[in-house]
């Protein structure tokens, strides 16, 4: 199944478009997976047809395909209470969004960890969690310190701490004034591998720099993050266990860029850092805006149609510190 994950479904107009045009379209693309939607086993294949004609979808097409399921009521094709339920959350996936402000390093992490193991367990739904930190230096699991340029003598003496993780990725910085976004995500659920959702990481920041003017791409090949020509606005570290995200994407809104002349930012030697503060003509609004607008982003880009928003959440930060 390689064309599979290499092909992007354009879709029609959805005025064009009914259920039985989406099945001989599927049918004509992928031919095994349609046989028995017209026999037997109908049911399951059109649950299974519908998410993965979603997830192929381009994010503009995503949107109107989902009210177009809603207005014809899929369900009826679907007679098991169990199959509908499954219909029904592929029309309404919730995301939990935790607005957290300024928070430690270490106390991110350890929340993200417990975050991670209840997904696993099914004991919470998809999650996000919005913040920014104070001044930190991060390094991804292959340990690159030589990217780092000054001693941690100096970084104490510059107020920012350093700390080694279990992500992807190279060196990088957080910092104030950066929008970072960790999901607590189940990859199972929507059928996604590592690439088609670092794919998906990008997406989301290249939409919110678009908002503000900003044409921003992804990275030619071994540059990972998201560029404004050859400067870096958003940078992308994850970690995937057992199909569960953590770690995530770090946006530049208005940091101070002189943290990045002290590493070799993200690995890549010989080029810049910028910020969406930098490259927008456009009157920025307030930093709590910025970070909703990146959430909303996401929750486009991975078909979120439900975000459940928690602001108050010093409690939960803190039965994780010490």
């Amino acid at each position: 199944m390689k064309s599979r994950a290499k092909t992007t479904v354009k879709l029609k107009k959805p005025n064009d478009l009914n259920i039985y045009e989406l099945l001989i379209h599927w049918r004509t693309h992928f031919p095994p997976y349609t046989a028995a939607c017209l026999s037997q086993q109908r049911e399951l294949c059109i649950v299974d047809f519908l998410l993965h004609t979603y997830f192929l979808c381009t994010a503009g097409n995503q949107g109107w395909l989902m009210n177009l399921l809603a207005e014809i009521e899929i369900q009826r094709f679907v007679t098991s209470h169990d199959l509908k339920i499954k219909v029904m959350r592929l029309l309404c996936r919730s995301l939990e969004v935790l607005k957290m402000g300024s928070v430690n390093y270490l106390d991110a992490l350890k929340l993200q960890e417990k975050l991670v193991s209840d997904r696993k367990l099914g004991k919470i739904s998809d999650t996000i969690l919005s913040l920014q930190h104070p001044p930190t230096y991060t390094l991804g699991k292959r340990r690159t310190d030589h990217n780092l340029l000054v001693s941690k003598d100096e970084l104490q003496s510059m107020g920012a701490e350093l700390h080694y993780t279990e992500r992807g990725g190279d060196i990088t910085f957080h910092g104030p004034h950066q929008a970072i976004l960790y999901p607590i995500i189940s990859l199972k659920d929507i059928g996604f591998g590592a690439r088609k959702y670092v794919e998906n990481l990008e997406l989301t920041m290249i939409e919110l720099a678009s908002l503000y003017g900003v044409k921003a791409r992804v990275g030619s090949k071994c540059e990972t993050g998201v560029w404004v020509g050859e400067k870096k606005i958003g940078a992308i570290g994850v970690r995937i266990s057992s199909g569960v995200t953590s770690h995530g994407l770090a946006f530049n809104i208005d940091p101070d860029l002189n943290y990045f002349k002290h590493i070799v930012p993200c690995g890549i030697a010989n080029k810049g850092v910028t910020s969406l503060r930098r490259e927008t003509k456009l009157e920025l609004p307030s930093e709590e805006v910025l970070h909703e607008q990146l959430v909303s982003s996401f929750a486009k880009s991975f078909g979120f149609t439900n975000l459940m928003w928690k602001e108050n959440v010093a409690d939960i930060v803190g039965n994780f510190r010490n």
